[in-house]
């Protein structure tokens, strides 16, 4: 799950405020096989102000990423029938300037084994679960800004 912060301190929070104007139109193609996370993401990502789109692996995901533009991809990475390094290398070959954002809770290995290896194959951000909303919306932004 999302972690809350922890510190006391507000976080960054153009989301709040600017950032639903900001991102509004923005549409994110999130793709992982645990529903109550992906429903959990998907709150805080619509109240960040994008619209969401949800698949539960990287089969439907790539399904759906033929058929809508998308402007940021996240996945997972362990996830059945096309797991997420796949998902990322063909989603790479459909569209080579999608901006993907991988994400993993390690499986049987580290997370970072998978993540390290998904920045490889073409995610350009990395997130280890167990990872706060602050972190995945400045990830988010980070990249939707970036205009290469």
């Amino acid at each position: 799950m999302l972690n809350n912060p922890t510190n006391g301190s507000e976080p960054k929070q153009w989301w709040n405020r600017e950032g639903k104007d900001k991102f509004a139109m923005k549409t994110i193609l999130l793709v992982d096989d645990d529903e109550a996370f992906r429903k959990a993401q998907a709150q805080v990502l619509e109240k960040a102000g994008f619209t969401v789109v949800l698949a539960e692996n990287g089969s439907v995901a790539l399904d759906i990423f033929k058929e809508q533009p998308v402007d940021l991809v996240i996945t997972d990475i362990i996830m059945p029938e096309i797991e997420g390094l796949e998902t990322i290398q063909k989603m790479r070959q459909l569209n080579r300037k999608v901006k993907i954002i991988a994400i993993s809770g390690g499986g049987r290995n580290t997370p970072d084994d998978y993540l390290v290896l998904a920045r490889k194959l073409g995610a350009l951000k990395s997130l280890s679960k167990p990872y706060t909303a602050t972190e995945l919306l400045n990830t988010i932004e980070e990249l939707l800004q970036d205009r290469s």
